[in-house]
């Protein structure tokens, strides 16, 4: 019996998060022993180079040895306390110091709580009930956010899920990527009963989808308008477009950012944060709910702070995004030479082809993507050691340890995959 089919008997569906479970693509997926670096190992033994990252928070790649090793000495204090810790307050201040519109941040445990945490401190803020987002952006799986959302629920063809209220769904208004007509014509209709728009700045859950010039600045002068809460879900962006996240990469301040992935290392984790007035509005200073009892873990803390320091050192970003830049190039070439039209978006070190003809700007357009053939490409990668997400709709992440070497065998692979189909 394979691990996943015994997995089944005891997890539902066999995995502890449906894209994982490869229902897009087929087949089985492979396990993992182990990681290091850009490579990684299935309990085969066999050998990909990752792009992967575990979903986006190893910018630094497996198993980094500066970020482990304060892992270590952190456990041998204790894993956790249920009081407060230098470290929190360390984190907190560093990721002040680095996000634009950030002055305080409350620390929770996955980017879904965060999500969850921010939209209520909206609700308190303005005192209104209605939130606007965008089809095809995913702000993870609480209930307010599971309508028209993108990532697995795109994945499998879903636009909601069962056991969402009705009530939830009705407070949650979805509106057009790109479309700064379609957000106005939502605000004007729904006149002083907007507490917020939550926006992901680049949109990496149907793929990767860029914001139009002006859109981000035109969400922020709408908000501002009409007295909404302008929340950027930076949980994939935030610290990878550059260390400021994607409000520094495009110079536009959001009033709440929320954040996950690379501030914990690898470690479960999650971020709230803005203006000090809205912030001061959460318990114990303020009115508005909320806590955690694994709430800024020291392990967790001890991983962000070392990567938040590896990453925010000079020159990191640069070479990263040359180095990512590289690869993107290397993989455009390659439609060119096989006079493919596919859809490319690029930024920074997120990446993503769709096989889809022409370019992706919209939800509509990356929905176009030819799954199936997605699915033949993928497994093609995995027999040459190349593993990607297990999902058309998802990022490619490239590392700071990505070698040359990785993305030529890469670059390679990809073209001799892309022929064969």
């Amino acid at each position: 019996m394979s691990l996943f089919q015994d997995a089944k008997k005891y997890i539902p569906g066999g995995v502890n998060s449906p894209v994982r479970a490869f229902g897009s693509v087929g087949g089985e997926p492979y396990f993992v022993d182990r990681a290091k670096g850009s490579r990684l190992w299935d309990t085969d033994g066999k050998e990909y180079i990752d792009y992967v990252c575990s979903w986006g928070p190893l910018i630094l790649g497996h198993s980094d040895p500066d970020v482990t090793g304060e892992v270590k000495k952190a456990l041998e204090k204790g894993a956790s306390f249920g009081a407060p810790t230098e470290g929190e307050t360390l984190l907190a201040k560093k990721i002040t110091e680095l996000l634009p519109s950030v002055e305080m941040a409350r620390m929770v445990s996955s980017g879904t709580e965060a999500v969850m945490s921010a939209l209520r401190l909206a609700r308190g803020f303005t005192k209104r009930d209605k939130i606007i987002k965008f089809e095809g952006c995913y702000h993870g799986h609480s209930d307010f956010m599971l309508v028209k959302a993108g990532s697995g629920l795109l994945t499998f063809g879903e636009t909601s899920s069962p056991g969402v209220p009705a009530d939830a769904a009705r407070l949650t208004i979805v509106a057009r990527y790109n479309d700064l007509d379609n957000v106005r014509d939502i605000f004007n209709k729904n006149k002083n009963e907007i507490a917020c728009l939550i926006v992901e700045p680049v949109a990496a859950n149907m793929g990767v989808v860029l914001p139009e010039p002006g859109f981000l600045e035109g969400l922020r002068k709408l908000c501002d308008e009409n007295g909404a809460l302008l929340i950027f879900d930076e949980v994939i962006t935030g610290f990878r477009l550059a260390p400021g996240g994607a409000q520094e990469y495009f110079g536009v301040n959001p009033d709440i950012t929320t954040m996950g992935k690379i501030i914990g290392g690898g470690l479960p984790v999650g971020a709230y944060g803005g203006r000090a007035d809205i912030m001061k509005m959460i318990s114990p200073e303020g009115p508005v709910y909320q806590a955690g009892t694994l709430s800024g873990n020291p392990l967790a803390v001890a991983a962000g702070l070392k990567t938040l320091e590896k990453l925010s050192a000079k020159g990191f970003h640069k070479a990263l995004n040359e180095k990512s830049a590289k690869l993107w190039d290397g993989l455009g070439e390659n439609l060119k030479k096989l006079g493919l039209a596919y859809g490319f978006n690029s930024v920074g070190s997120l990446g993503c082809m769709f096989f889809a003809d022409g370019p992706v700007r919209s939800f509509a357009d990356a929905v176009r993507s030819d799954t199936k053939k997605y699915a033949a490409y993928f497994h093609g990668m995995l027999d040459k050691g190349v593993a990607l997400a297990p999902a058309q709709f998802e990022a490619m992440f490239v590392s700071g340890s990505h070698s040359d070497e990785d993305l030529e065998k890469t670059v390679k692979a990809h073209y001799e995959v892309l022929k064969s189909l």
